[in-house]
């Protein structure tokens, strides 16, 4: 369907060849626009044949020359330039499924949209695909390809993700991997059910994909106290993580033999949960699985211990709390130590949250919400700040899940609270108030 243009932006060449807002997009050099890949890929060569549609439904072909790659500067009513595809699986482990009732519209959907995988890194699960995507996809070569995979058996990935599909979209990781789209995909590992044996033959059916297969995550299942009448699932116990990491690392150590890259991951959390402790920097290769959780705290240690060494000393008294999730509340304890030498004046306390809200099996400092940190914050003494980690809002950063913003809670708890990306400079910073910085360095500081 074609799309209207909602503006168009200013002295852009689209201006300057006299398209007008409210008319319609239809083509680019005889290619049909649908959406915004197609706008994304057709509009980089330097001489455009553009159809649009005025408003009274007479059709023009408008030349237009610009640079390489520049933008045409055309603007629409979303990202996506039509619908977003939504999921068409009933997964088991879905945490839309176990999510508290009455919180805002946009956390109850479902995305599985291959175009929100390409610009955002959102991953798919295939099933909404079809043959015409997936070679609309190669003709692009829109990669990486975040994939969803779960299982590789077809009909254990059915049983899982309650879809037809599930099974026979398992082809398109080949015909993507013989066409040398990279690939990342994720295993969301529920206990019992697609792990042991079931880990083992993923992990070989992904890693025979390589190299277009650049890494495969493993994540325990999240549980919360929402599941009445769902699949009966539980968390990982210590012992089932480590069993679950010894799985990964037999094939990964081979992999790293063979091919200099391990593949596959567990996540920080199997770590966490097994009391293993977090592996070195150089574990994870080229951190490609980052917004997964795999080498979150590696990297934000090793960024840590960069920070200090670079850091001016100080003097400065200060007294403040972070405040984190169960999972990761240890490890920061550790961390926060190591700067005590440096900065005796430093009075910092991690206060582990525990998740009332979606209950005490979620651990993670993601999924922490602002009614939890109040309940459980208010009344104490918490020096001059509160730090909590950037990962609690969501994407646009001026909202909890439970929809109150920063400010409500500084209220609330009268005490400042800073938001602090997963950067181990910018947490020093942060810690001790000032800028011990010189301007070359701390990365983004």
């Amino acid at each position: 369907m074609p799309v209207k243009i909602k503006q168009v932006q200013r002295r852009s060449p689209a201006q300057k060849a006299g398209i007008a807002a409210g008319e319609t997009l239809c083509a680019i050099n005889g290619n049909r626009i649908v959406d915004v890949l197609d706008y994304r890929f057709y509009m980089t060569e330097e001489r455009l044949d553009v159809e649009v549609e005025d408003i009274a439904g007479k059709r023009r072909h408008v030349a237009v020359r610009k640079g390489e790659y520049d933008d045409l500067g055309l603007e629409f009513d979303t990202y996506l330039m039509d619908r977003q595809h939504t999921c068409k699986n009933k997964c088991v482990f879905c945490f839309v499924d176990q999510m508290p009732p009455n919180m805002r519209d946009t956390l109850y959907v479902k995305d599985d949209d291959s175009r929100m995988s390409f610009l955002f890194g959102n991953y798919i699960t295939l099933t909404n695909l079809t043959d015409e995507d997936i070679d609309r996809i190669i003709k692009m070569h829109i990669s990486p390809i975040n994939v969803s995979v779960h299982t590789t058996n077809p009909a254990l990935r059915v049983q899982l993700m309650k879809n037809p599909a599930a099974a026979s979209s398992l082809r398109y990781l080949k015909r993507l991997a013989e066409h040398a789209i990279k690939i990342n995909t994720q295993l969301v590992l529920c206990p019992g059910v697609n792990d042991g044996p079931e880990l083992e033959r993923s992990i070989r059916d992904l890693a025979a994909l390589y190299p277009a297969l650049e890494s495969i995550a493993c994540v325990p299942v999240g549980v919360t106290k929402f599941r009445d009448g769902l699949y009966p699932l539980r968390p990982y116990t210590p012992e089932e993580a480590n069993a679950v990491i010894d799985t990964i690392h037999r094939y990964s150590d081979r992999y790293l033999e063979q091919h200099g890259d391990r593949i596959a991951y567990p996540s920080d959390e199997f770590f966490l949960l097994a009391g293993r402790p977090i592996p070195q920097e150089a574990y994870y290769g080229g951190f490609d699985q980052l917004e997964n959780g795999v080498g979150l705290l590696a990297l934000l240690r090793q960024e840590f211990a960069d920070a200090l060494e670079e850091a001016r000393p100080s003097d400065k008294a200060r007294r403040v709390t972070v405040a984190t999730g169960a999972a990761v509340g240890p490890f920061l304890r550790k961390l926060i130590d190591t700067a005590r030498p440096r900065y005796p004046n430093l009075d910092c306390r991690v206060q582990v949250i525990r998740n009332e809200y979606f209950g005490e099996t979620i651990t993670v400092a993601g999924l922490i919400t602002a009614t939890d940190l109040i309940a459980q914050l208010r009344g104490r003494d918490l020096g001059e700040e509160v730090l909590i980690t950037s990962a609690m809002l969501r994407h646009e950063q001026d909202r909890f899940l439970d929809d109150y913003t920063v400010e409500q809670v500084e209220l609330a708890l009268g005490v400042r609270v800073t938001v602090v990306d997963n950067d181990g400079w910018e947490l020093l910073g942060s810690l001790l108030g000032e800028d011990v910085f010189s301007p070359e360095q701390g990365g983004n500081n």
